[in-house]
C-alpha cells in the first residue's frame, strides 16, 4: 500500500529506547544536545513578537508565490545590515517555511528520480530523508581533519557521475564548525563549471562565527548557479516562528530560467502565511538581541570544555570556527551509540554519538554548546569522569 520511498524502520533503536527508559523512571537527565534556543533560557522581546504578529494586513489574502515583498526585502536588508551586502534582489528570493522546503523545492528543480546529489560527510542527518521524498539519490563526499576540516577535493572529483546534479555545502557546516575558506570556495566554483552542476548552500548557522569576524556568504556567488538557504530558526533563534529563504544566484540567464520554475513550484503550494510574512522585519531584528546572548554562551561553554578536557588525557576537542556544536574525540572502545548509551544509563547525561552525524568511523561524541552554562558544566564533569574511568 505505501511507498518505497517511505520504507523507513520506525520502530526505536537502542538510543532513543534508553532515553525513553530513564525518562520514565524519573531520573533527571542533563541534556548536553539541546539544539531548541525557546529552550535553552534565552529571554526573547516577546511583547514586539506578539505585537508583530497582530499586524491588520493579516486579514488580506495576498497569494504571492514568492512570498510579501516587504517580507522578502526585510531579508534583503538582513544581508545588507549584517554582512555587507548591498546588492541582493527581492526578487532573487523565494520565502519558505523551513529550510528543508527550500531543499525540497530546489531538489525537485534540479533532479529527475534518482539523480544524484552529493553532500559532506560528516553532516546533518536530515539530508537522507529529504533525499528520499524528492526520489533523490545521495553521494558523500568526505571532510577531512587536519587541525581543522577542509573538503576532500580528490574525493568529490571520484564522486561524481552522469547523474549528478548538485553539490551540497553547509556554511558553516554542522556540527563540524567549519567554514568553507576563499579557496574551497574558489575550487567548488571551478569543479561545478566543469561539470555544470548547482551549489546548494545552507548558511542557517553563518551567523555564528566563534571570533565574530563576519563570514562571505554565498548569496554573492555569481560564478556558477547558487542556491542559498538560511531562516530565522537560527539567525533570530525562532524556531517556531516558520520563516525561510532561498535565495538564486549566478549567471544571469541560468539564474532567471531558475527562479521562473521556482516560482511556479512555490505558487503550487502557497505554503508561507500572511502573519508571519508580514512580522518577518521584526523577526529579524530578534537576531540583534539574542546573537551576542548566544555567542557569549557559546564561547563560554567551549572555554569549559576546554578546561575541563585540559586536565586529562584520554579525550581532545576538534577544532571549531562557527556553529552551535563541539566535537569531542574520545577512545573508540565501542561503538558511539553504546557510549552514549552508557553515558545515559551511567550519569544520566546525554550526548549525540558521531554516527548521528555520519562520522566514518567511531570514536566521536557532539555536544551542544547552547546547553545552559551550569548544566553544561555539570554535564562535561559526568561525561569526562566515565571516559576517564
Amino acid at each position: 500500500m505505501y511507498s518505497k520511498r517511505t520504507d523507513w524502520k520506525l520502530t526505536p533503536n537502542r538510543f532513543s529506547q534508553a532515553q525513553a527508559e530513564l525518562r520514565a523512571s524519573g531520573t533527571e537527565v542533563l541534556d548536553l544536545s539541546i539544539s531548541n534556543p525557546t529552550r535553552a533560557g534565552f529571554q526573547l522581546d516577546r511583547d514586539a513578537i506578539l505585537r508583530s504578529l497582530a499586524h491588520p494586513d493579516t486579514l488580506d489574502y495576498d497569494p504571492q508565490p514568492k512570498g510579501l515583498l516587504n517580507a522578502r526585502e526585510a531579508v534583503a536588508r538582513y544581508y545588507k545590515d549584517a554582512h555587507g551586502i548591498y546588492d541582493v534582489d527581492p526578487e532573487s528570493l523565494i520565502l519558505t517555511t523551513s529550510t528543508s522546503e527550500g531543499y525540497s523545492y530546489v531538489f525537485r528543480l534540479l533532479c529527475n528520480p534518482d539523480d544524484e546529489i552529493l553532500v559532506p560527510k560528516p553532516s546533518y542527518p536530515l539530508f537522507e530523508f529529504l533525499a528520499d521524498l524528492q526520489d533523490v539519490k545521495l553521494t558523500s563526499y568526505p571532510l577531512i581533519y587536519d587541525d581543522g576540516w577542509q573538503i576532500d577535493f580528490p574525493s568529490l572529483y571520484q564522486a561524481v557521475d552522469h547523474r549528478t546534479r548538485a553539490v551540497v555545502v553547509v556554511h558553516p557546516n554542522n556540527p563540524t564548525g567549519s567554514y568553507a575558506s576563499p579557496a574551497e570556495t574558489e575550487a567548488l566554483n571551478k569543479f561545478c563549471a566543469e561539470y555544470n552542476l548547482a551549489l546548494i548552500v545552507d548558511e542557517v548557522f553563518l551567523d555564528y562565527a566563534l571570533d565574530g569576524a563576519s563570514r562571505d556568504s554565498f548569496v554573492a556567488n555569481q560564478a556558477v548557479l547558487t542556491f542559498t538557504l538560511s531562516g530565522i530558526s537560527k539567525i533570530s533563534g525562532l524556531p517556531q516562528m516558520k520563516i525561510a529563504w532561498l535565495a538564486a544566484n549566478g549567471p544571469q540567464d541560468a539564474t532567471r530560467e531558475a527562479l521562473a520554475r521556482l516560482e511556479v513550484i512555490a505558487d503550487t503550494y502557497l505554503s508561507m502565511n500572511a502573519p508571519l510574512q508580514l512580522a518577518t522585519s521584526v523577526l529579524l531584528d530578534q537576531r540583534k538581541n539574542l546573537q551576542p546572548l548566544l555567542l557569549d554562551r557559546i564561547r563560554h561553554n567551549l572555554q569549559e570544555l576546554d578546561h575541563q578536557i585540559a586536565r586529562q588525557k584520554t579525550c581532545e576537542r576538534l577544532r571549531v570556527d562557527g556553529g552551535w556544536y563541539a566535537i569531542v574525540r574520545v577512545p573508540a572502545l565501542q561503538s558511539d551509540e553504546d557510549l552514549a548509551i552508557d553515558l545515559l544509563r551511567k550519569v544520566a547525561v546525554l550526548v549525540h554519538p558521531g554516527h548521528f552525524y555520519d562520522f566514518p568511523k567511531d570514536g566521536y561524541l557532539v555536544l551542544s554548546l547552547i546547553t545552559p552554562t551550569d548544566e553544561f558544566r555539570e554535564g562535561v564533569k559526568r561525561v569526562l569522569s566515565v571516559l576517564n574511568d
